[in-house]
Formats: structure tokens, sequence, C-alpha cells
């Protein structure tokens, strides 16, 4: 089990508050499959605060915000993060509720070791939990069949391949390969090298582009800021509608999200100055 700290105990009630669940939720199936849900409803994947800091800052180091200086982020200005960010914050809480498991690094096709997840382990049972993708459901691990499964905002798709990895699918049309999980343990220290390697300005992912999505009104919505004019994508039974921004989108992006409008117009800036 990786060592990453736990968050205290007055973070951990301030977040659970925050979800609209009870301080002494249990470390069970359920409890796991609705802090899952409030997340992704509440916090959201977002790359556009990763990109307002990495213009403020020089070096790397001082652009990761992992554990409690995440949430502290969320509390103040609505922000979420990407996937090593986000999932380290998430599993600090689940690590503060008393939940066993470990943190993986894993590949996306061709790329090798561009993605984090979650392991939670109850019982016997190994379960993926990721909400750096995000993936909206509880999946648990069978390395003998493939397991289809249901959530209120996408289906998934996951298979076993052998030598603990699986392939995680999206049941969209046409069908979405996810990622390729690496079942095994990464320790704080490799974990937290990673994520701090990834805001280097040669080649870390998200650091030249705005993405934005989260769970609203049980639809998945998202901004992709490559796409212009910009728009704000909706997704009904999973079909896309596209709604256009007016004069303001920093505005309209920061009422839709929750993320706080300044933040996200200086992201929109930096994009643009480095775009020229």
């Amino acid at each position: 089990m990786t060592e990453t700290a736990a968050l205290s105990s007055v973070l951990c009630r301030r977040i659970l508050r925050h979800f609209a669940l009870p301080a002494n939720s249990p470390p069970n199936l359920d409890t796991l499959r609705q802090l899952l849900a409030r997340y992704t409803r509440t916090v959201p994947w977002e790359s556009a605060s990763r990109t307002a800091r990495r213009a403020h800052h020089e070096a790397a180091a001082d652009c990761a915000l992992l554990g409690a200086d995440f949430w502290a982020s969320h509390f103040e200005s609505g922000t979420g993060g990407t996937c090593y960010e986000s999932n380290y914050a998430f599993f600090a809480l689940l690590r503060s509720m008393s939940f066993e498991g470990y943190l993986t690094i894993n590949d996306m096709g061709s790329a090798i070791g561009c993605h984090s997840a979650i392991v939670i382990i109850i019982g016997r049972q190994k379960y993926l939990v990721d909400v750096g993708y995000p993936i909206h459901a509880v999946l648990p691990l069978n390395d003998s069949e493939k397991l289809f499964l249901r959530s209120a905002i996408m289906d998934y798709t996951i298979e076993p391949l052998g030598h603990n990895r699986y392939a995680v699918w999206r049941e969209i049309q046409p069908r979405v390969s996810a990622f390729q999980l690496n079942d095994a343990p990464v320790s704080q220290a490799d974990y937290r090298a990673t994520a701090l390697y990834d805001y280097r300005h040669d080649g870390g992912q998200f650091l030249d582009e705005i993405v934005i999505h989260k769970a609203l009104d049980e639809q998945l919505w998202r901004f992709n800021g490559d796409e212009r004019p910009w728009r704000i994508q909706q997704f009904v039974d999973g079909e896309r509608r596209d709604h256009l921004l007016g004069g303001d989108p920093a505005a309209e992006l920061s009422e839709k999200f929750g993320i706080a409008r300044d933040l996200v117009a200086e992201a929109m800036r930096a994009l643009d100055s480095r775009t020229r």
C-alpha cells in the first residue's frame, strides 16, 4: 500500500460536508460509490488551473497541488485538476476514511506511464477507482473475465489482459479505449516525482490547452479550448449538443463549472500568449 499522507480529520470532515456525506461513513463499497458520485458532480476535471499556475511559476515543483493543497484550491476557487493531482487528492481522502489501496501509473495506447488511477481493496476484492479520467463507476477487477458496468453518466467494460493488466473501455458509439491499467502499487516518492515532472514545459500534459468537464444534472458537460468558436458541449444519452459561448467566455465557463472567473480568464490569456 502506498504511503500517501492522509488528510487531517478537520479537512476530511469539511470535504465530507461538502459532499453531503456523514463524517462517520464506513469504508465499504457503498460509501466508495457515493464518494465517487459526489466527487465527479462537485469537483471538475480541468486543466485551466494547471495552465494558469504554470504561467506563474518557473519551477515545476511550485506548480503541483497534492493532497491538502489540492483541496484548499478547490474550496477557494472551485478548481479540480487532471489525473495525477485529482487521484492523489481523492486517495488521500480515502486513506483518511480508512480505505485500503494504492496508486498506480498506467498507459494510454502507445503513451506509456501517462495516466494515474487508484486501486481500492475491500475484503479480498480489488476495485478500480479513477477521478482523474474520470471513470464514473467503481470497477471490480477480475483477472479471469471481462466485466460490463453501467453508471448514470456512462457505461464501461474492463477486460483482463494478463500479468496484472486490464483494458478499460468507454461504451459509447464508437467505443473508446480509456486506458490500460497496470495493477501495481507506486510509491509516494515515485508518484510525486511523476506528478512534478508532468509540469515541465517540454511535453507536460495539458499545459497548452484548456479542457474542463463535470457531471451536472446527471449529464456530462465539457469545454475543449481547441474547438473554435468556443462552445460548451452537453451530452444527452450519448448525443452531443453544442452551446456557443458569448462575449465573456470566462464568465460563462465559471458559471457552468463553478471555477473562479479570474482563474479561467488567466488561463485563457496564458494560452493565447503561448500560441501567438
